[in-house]
């Protein structure tokens, strides 16, 4: 057995096996694919849910081939504005089903790039560390709300 199926510990950290779920999509379909995603799984972490990385405006290259909706084509789109969506899950063989179809379902391509990777997935063990002067409770991060 390998850490990426065991997990492994540190004082303040578990390491837990996950899947990494990354999907690329158009910027308009990501949040649509992510309501779909959380019908079926809550995306729990720790003492949060509805978890999930959005990394936007990314450019997608592609060339239709033969067989495809629009035909084949002499040369290489570039596609603006598509966004790369990650989530973590539990190893859950149907949960993974589940979450890929809920991404199929919602998603304006008829062949949605979606890759899957075993992972460790950090889960705090909870100790008091209130007064540590990096938590974003004690900085005046400009998203943090007085």
């Amino acid at each position: 057995m390998t850490i990426l199926q065991t997990g492994l510990e540190t004082d303040a950290i578990i390491m837990q096996p996950v899947w990494q779920l990354a999907f690329i999509a158009p910027a308009p379909d990501v949040d649509r694919i992510f309501d779909a995603i959380l019908a079926v799984s809550t995306l729990e972490h720790g003492k949060t849910d509805q978890n999930g990385y959005l990394s936007r405006d990314g450019v997608e290259y592609y060339r239709p081939q033969e067989g495809t909706p629009t035909g084949a084509e002499q040369g290489i789109r570039h596609r603006p504005n598509v966004d790369d969506m990650r989530i973590c899950i539990p190893r859950d063989t149907q949960l993974l089903k589940d979450v890929i179809q809920a991404i199929y379902q919602s998603h304006s391509y008829y062949e949605p790039v979606i890759i899957v990777t075993e992972a460790l997935r950090s889960l705090c063990k909870g100790l008091d560390d209130s007064d540590n002067p990096n938590r974003w409770w004690n900085t005046t991060g400009d998203w943090k709300t007085d």
